[in-house]
């Protein structure tokens, strides 16, 4: 197969084309504007959230308040970035918020010996973990959702085993490299924000056969095995690639704490996979944008952040408002799935 310009593959035969002489143009331009509804629809409620929010509050469009709102949501946009892949092939990884959580203290635990050892032991760990999901997902043909749910349970066991049931926390030390990498700054935004990572994410779906592969893996498994792809090891590299970047978001974390922090993850998978989702692209595969997922982050802190500046509100409220437009925006999927198969 070979790559698109487009973040989704391409549309079957007779869909999305021109309409013949004296055939009605309705169908093919109802079916363009739910097309970027669903791809931009995010984008447009989060530049309207945000204006409303720079009016309403003073200090919502100010450079700190900008640059904090980037900083923290790098973490769960690298996540995010890696469930994007899994969920476009169909699948789901409940395990990225305790590999997160892992990565981050093994992070902390191995700036003792150096910066090196402090980047690649999380990023080996977590992407092993990946591997082995990957493996029973793929040969074994095990549902993923009892796969990664088991591999949560497992990496959060082996994160209080290092940390004496939470009750050690391992500090990296000031000043050093790894301390920088994760508080410095370049160009005025934080250092975790520059390796989010997702230009290359995008690059990888529009312009690789692998990125091809992906789509087709998700669209139809069956006739993606029928066109000569590799389906087993294309699901194995996106959960590979889930746990690698799950661990270098947790030892990013770590580096901007300066510490370890064992409590760290709770959830995450949850909101990653809202991003995800909330980004258009849709959980049972063959559809999804990177540049999306990216959008989902940023309504997600965005959204908490204006709960934040109103200040009477509790930060619950903010779960309860994720959890509310992310069962909108599913429907809004379905509907416009079924609108688009019946054009």
């Amino acid at each position: 197969m070979t790559a698109t310009k487009t973040d989704a593959p391409v549309a079957p035969a007779g869909r999305g084309k021109q309409p013949a002489a004296g055939e009605p143009a309705g169908p093919a331009r109802s079916e363009r504007v739910s097309a970027l509804v669903q791809q931009h629809g995010a984008l447009a409620v989060l530049m309207v959230v945000s204006l409303v929010a720079s009016f309403s509050f003073d200090s919502f469009a100010t450079g700190d308040n900008v640059g904090n709102m980037a900083t923290s949501s790098a973490f769960l946009a690298i996540v995010a970035l890696g469930m994007t892949f899994v969920i476009i092939t169909g699948g789901i990884d409940l395990s990225v918020g305790s590999l997160f959580a892992l990565g981050g203290v093994l992070a902390a635990w191995g700036s003792r010996h150096g910066t090196l050892v402090a980047l690649l032991l999380p990023l080996v760990v977590c992407g092993a973990v990946g591997v082995v999901n990957g493996l029973l997902v793929a040969r074994s043909r095990l549902a993923p959702f009892i796969v990664t749910l088991a591999a949560m349970l497992g990496a959060r066991g082996l994160m209080l085993a290092l940390t004496d049931e939470g009750a050690e926390t391992y500090l990296i030390g000031k000043g050093s490299f790894l301390a920088e990498l994760g508080q410095g700054t370049t160009f005025g935004l934080g250092n975790p924000v520059w390796m989010a990572l997702f230009a290359a994410g995008a690059v990888v779906l529009r312009r690789t056969r692998f990125g091809q592969h992906v789509y087709a893996v998700g669209g139809n498994e069956d006739a993606a095995a029928l066109m000569g792809a590799p389906v087993a090891r294309t699901k194995i590299l996106v959960y590979t690639l889930s746990g690698v970047l799950a661990g270098l978001a947790g030892a990013l974390n770590a580096a901007w704490l300066a510490s370890g922090v064992t409590i760290l993850g709770n959830g995450m998978e949850l909101e990653a996979i809202s991003a995800v989702v909330i980004g258009g692209t849709l959980l049972t595969g063959g559809l999804g944008y990177v540049s999306g997922s990216l959008v989902g982050v940023l309504l997600l802190k965005v959204i908490q952040n204006v709960i934040n500046q109103i200040g009477s509100l509790d930060s619950s409220y903010q779960q309860v408002v994720s959890g509310a437009f992310l069962a909108v925006v599913v429907v809004a999927q379905t509907w416009l799935g079924r609108r688009r198969q019946l054009m």
